[in-house]
């Protein structure tokens, strides 16, 4: 109660300090109104080029990732484009959560990302303060707001003018702010030097960050500073190296609360990188800012590129000594922060499944090989669906109930349930799924048609994993919503779950029946109007938002898992049509039981 209390009164106090403080001083108001504009300018820069982009960045960030220098140019690309190192940063924690990226190559876009963070500052530098970017700002602005009245990817591309607008208006507000405040505030005047000086100023852009939660802002109020007079050039490399500190504290701070462990030990592996790039600037703050003013000497570099230039070195320096320590920050990473103890969630006596038909004697003849995998693969196939039980809170024996009735209504699910769905993918289909690709690369494959047969095997197991995989992205909010009746999104989950479980016994049996027969036919006929009547409960769900029946957050998730459940419809129908396939038997069962 108290915090409840003392909240809103402690907002009430910052703004009416704030307020005062405007009425106070008039250069202090222009200076807010324009870091207003700037901050407010970068998020509309980042909002629109999300909505425009859409899943490109996801794609190209799994294709990008593929070896650290690819990771480290996606990373300096992406913070170059996106003007933000902390955004970048959390959108790859995001991504490694959900396993579209490896550690590794996450660790290599952090990497990029605090030497692609330096281009800002390149820019803003070369720009410099005595050029006013209004005149550029207002028509852009006009063509930004006009381009939000058609359709959606020129809205978007109109929001990203908008937000350049506001930045060069920012900048020319921080900029006259600055300059109006004159002797008012003057830290080149603070009398302290030395080691003192350093870390007063480095303490002044590690907050100022945090508060930010933009280092962009630290760091072109720092040139505006710099621009006026009211901060040494020292005091400003100072403030770079605490700016850089403190973009790592939000992410971390984000990454740590918010994500798994992959995702937390991205945010670690951030935050070691730039406190470690700080010390090591700060152990060689000397022969640093020696080189840069001699090299300002000697090409007539002005005050705002020599502050890029140190910006660029010290983060290089730090890229330097990380570059060829990844593999070993990735194991380390993974000691320091083990996976947490989710085989709790499994029966007590529950060992990984391993392969059953698979052996070295199969591999003397190609064919003798490839019957093996593919009853493997039938296995695999099958312990997959049980994996999906298990997302769905449905208990495994309905689904080899002989009389199983696909559109009978499904019981809600007891209190309470677990997050399992990772645990069994790791400890189950995840080892059977090695075991399988271990044993196809020993096979001799002996003419095209066995290539054919293996490619088929392949593909019919990597559709499974995938399968398993999209549908762990449903478990969480399954466990969230089917635990609340009194949810209006409570009965929509109960629909998509019975809808999934309907897709799961009509894949058996689709893959029960001869392939390419009458009754195959309509089976794939009934099997693919099932996944497309998802359409209906998406606009159901559309329809409840309008009416106000339903918050746009529980339609976000609700969209989302449909689409999850769609690729599972679209990647057993991929199998379908490429892997013969029988679960007809209730072997599986029997098999599952003696195994866990």
């Amino acid at each position: 109660m108290r915090k409840n209390v003392w909240k809103p009164l402690l907002v009430a106090l910052l703004l009416t300090v704030l307020a005062y403080s405007f009425w106070y001083s008039a250069p202090w108001l222009k200076l807010c109104y324009g870091l207003a504009l700037f901050l407010f300018g970068m998020q509309c820069i980042e909002e629109g080029l999300h909505n425009a982009a859409g899943g490109t960045l996801e794609r190209l960030m799994a294709k990008s990732t593929a070896t650290p220098g690819k990771g480290l140019f996606f990373g300096i690309g992406a913070t170059f484009i996106l003007q933000s190192s902390t955004l970048v940063s959390l959108l790859t924690i995001a991504f490694l959560s959900t396993s579209l990226i490896t550690l590794a190559g996450g660790i290599a876009v952090i990497l990029g990302t605090n030497l692609g963070a330096t281009s800002g500052i390149w820019l803003l530098a070369m720009a410099g303060q005595s050029i006013s970017l209004s005149p550029i700002a207002i028509p852009m602005l006009v063509f930004g707001i006009l381009a939000g009245f058609f359709n959606n990817k020129a809205k978007a591309v109109g929001r990203v003018l908008v937000g350049i607008s506001l930045i060069f208006i920012g900048i020319d507000a921080i900029k006259n702010g600055f300059q109006d405040l004159g002797g008012q505030v003057d830290f080149a005047s603070i009398q302290v030097s030395g080691v003192a000086e350093i870390a007063i100023f480095s303490g002044i852009g590690l907050l100022l960050t945090i508060v930010l939660q933009s280092s962009h802002a630290t760091l072109i109020l720092t040139l505006a500073a710099l621009v006026g007079g009211q901060i040494s050039l020292v005091q400003g490399f100072a403030i770079a190296v605490g700016s850089n500190v403190g973009s790592s504290i939000s992410t971390a701070f984000v990454g740590m609360l918010g994500s798994e462990r992959s995702g937390q030990r991205l945010a670690l592996a951030h935050l070691l990188f730039n406190v470690v790039t700080a010390v090591l600037s700060l152990l060689l703050w000397l022969p640093l800012t020696k080189f840069v003013t001699l090299l300002a000497a000697w090409t007539g570099m002005g005050v705002l590129l020599q502050l890029a230039l140190f910006h660029t070195l010290f983060n290089g320096l730090g890229l330097a000594v990380f570059w060829k320590l990844q593999n070993q920050l990735a194991e380390k990473l993974l000691r320091w922060l083990p996976e947490r103890a989710e085989a709790e969630l499994l029966p007590e006596d529950s060992k990984p499944v391993r392969a059953r038909y698979l052996n070295d004697n199969m591999l003397r003849a190609g064919d003798t090989a490839l019957r093996a995998v593919f009853k493997e693969i039938n296995h695999l196939s099958a312990l997959s669906l049980e994996v999906i039980c298990h997302v769905l809170f449905i208990s495994v024996e309905r689904l080899y109930q002989s009389n199983a009735d696909p559109d009978e209504e499904l019981p809600s699910p007891e209190p309470p349930l677990h997050l399992d769905a990772q645990a069994y993918y790791e400890s189950q289909v995840k080892p059977l799924y090695s075991d399988v690709l271990d044993f196809t690369s020993k096979i001799d494959i002996d003419g095209t048609e066995q290539q054919q047969r293996l490619t088929t095997a392949h593909m019919a197991a990597f559709q499974m994993v995938e399968i398993v995989k999209e549908s762990k992205h449903l478990q969480k909010n399954m466990q969230i919503y089917l635990q609340q009746p009194d949810s209006p999104a409570f009965n929509d989950y109960m629909r998509l779950r019975r809808h999934l479980f309907k897709t799961l016994i009509l894949f058996r049996r689709v893959t029960a029946l001869p392939i390419n027969t009458p009754e195959w036919e309509e089976e794939v006929d009934k099997f693919s109007k099932h996944i497309d009547s998802l359409e209906n409960l998406r606009a159901r769900i559309l329809v409840k938002l309008r009416n106000k029946r339903i918050s746009g957050w529980q339609t976000s998730s609700l969209m989302n898992d449909i689409n999850y459940a769609r690729r599972i419809g679209w990647g057993m129908q991929e199998i379908i049509y490429t892997a013969d396939l029988d679960f007809s038997s209730k072997e599986q069962l029997a098999a599952r039981k003696q195994a866990v």
